[in-house]
């Protein structure tokens, strides 16, 4: 998820992907574990409801007043703005505080938008599931038999299922070509050009990190692959999949895939970055082709419940696919620090107080996000913040509402 294509991208984006995964009260109770089996039927988006959907336990009530004070602190850590919409059965709330753009003071609004970073996964994701259920692969096909030539000859067989849920065990990428700490060195490259081909050259060298699929790590360039396969299979690029299969049918016109455009065209949210003197520079406009198939996407808080409600609600997919993405691995499958696996096919999942959520976290240099909710769509939430630095301190925000959001 970060600015780099490399080493720094698995240790900073797992932080932030397990960052509410702290204040957890144990596993994910309702986290099924079989894979299930492929679906009988194609068609990528159905619009019945899916199989009945696992009761979580009741959600407590909304507590505004705990919600409004978790959002108005902007300064543990450091933030510039922050938005949060929550929704579901059990209750709506939106709230925003800070300032969308320094300059003019102006006040960020609900319908700005903002950079989503590692969200843009729950989507490429959902587009690889559809192709699943319309039986153009098979999650157990190999990526070198659909990608060839890609990856080195002497990597194992590894599976598209397992570039989905993080057990592919590549190699490490290679160390950047510039300081990661240096909020200077950051912005002096902040409009280098990548190719995904150039993003999958840096995990081509050194071993595996493990034998696929008997460990978890959490790992951009899992979707950089993902996205290569759907151009392949589609024959059009990834962006405009989503765009076909996603974006019209559900109507989010402010949900894009920027491509090489470093911009953000929508009124938004400015991200910001606090340099070595003190100084806030504004970093909004970034080229984002180092996170190119999985963390480059921009969207806003209405349209990505609206996907949430979509996807959880089996309108985009069928149900045997849809539960690939509450599917963790099995039991014996950890994650490389020993801890349970949390990521299923697209989506990670934690709980807080006893309430199991699903969904993704995303991130990119003066933006952080969240969009997770109950399976039973009791609670929906969509977080959206902006730090002016990029370390585990993010991991704050999330933790204090989530806090909010589950405590009784």
């Amino acid at each position: 998820m970060s600015l780099s294509p490399l080493s720094r991208r698995a240790v900073v984006g797992a932080a932030l992907s397990g960052a509410v995964v702290a204040v957890t009260a144990g596993p994910a109770g309702a986290a099924s574990r079989p894979a299930p089996a492929l679906s009988s039927g194609g068609g990528r988006a159905p619009r019945s409801p899916s199989a009945p959907v696992p009761a979580s336990l009741p959600v407590p009530p909304l507590n505004v007043p705990a919600l409004r004070a978790a959002l108005a602190d902007l300064e543990h850590p450091e933030l510039t703005a922050a938005q949060l919409r929550v929704s579901g059965s059990a209750g709506r709330w939106c709230g925003t505080e800070g300032v969308a753009d320094r300059a003019t003071g102006r006040a960020v609004h609900e319908r700005d938008t903002f950079r989503i970073g590692s969200i843009t996964k729950v989507f490429v994701a959902t587009v690889v599931l559809q192709l699943v259920a319309e039986r153009r692969l098979s999650p157990e096909q190999p990526v070198q038999r659909l990608l060839p030539g890609l990856l080195p000859s002497g990597f194992p067989p590894i599976t598209v299922a397992q570039l989905l849920n993080h057990t592919s065990g590549l190699p490490d990428e290679q160390d950047p070509p510039y300081d990661p700490s240096s909020p200077e060195d950051i912005a002096r490259h902040r409009y280098d050009r990548w190719t995904p081909e150039q993003l999958v050259a840096q995990v081509s060298h050194g071993p595996m990190k493990f034998t696929p699929g008997t460990k978890q790590e959490y790992r951009g360039i899992n979707y950089v692959l993902l996205a290569l396969l759907i151009e392949q299979l589609t024959g059009c690029r990834y962006g405009e999949a989503i765009a076909h299969r996603i974006l019209r049918p559900l109507d989010l016109r402010h949900t894009a895939v920027p491509g090489n455009d470093p911009r953000i065209h929508w009124p938004h949210v400015h991200g910001y970055l606090r340099m070595t003197d003190g100084s806030l520079l504004d970093i909004t406009k970034f080229d984002q082709s180092a996170a190119w198939g999985e963390g480059e996407m921009i969207s806003r808080t209405g349209d990505l419940d609206r996907f949430l409600t979509a996807l959880f609600s089996g309108e985009l997919l069928p149900p045997h696919e849809l539960e690939r993405m509450f599917t963790l691995p099995p039991d014996e499958v950890r994650m490389v620090d020993g801890t349970p696996a949390r990521y299923a096919a697209g989506l990670q999942t934690f709980t807080v107080n006893g309430i199991t959520l699903w969904g993704k976290t995303g991130e990119r240099y003066g933006y952080s996000s969240a969009v997770f909710a109950t399976r039973d769509q009791q609670r929906r939430v969509v977080l959206s913040f902006n730090p002016t630095r990029r370390d585990a301190t993010q991991a704050q925000v999330s933790q204090r509402i989530a806090e909010a959001l589950t405590k009784a």
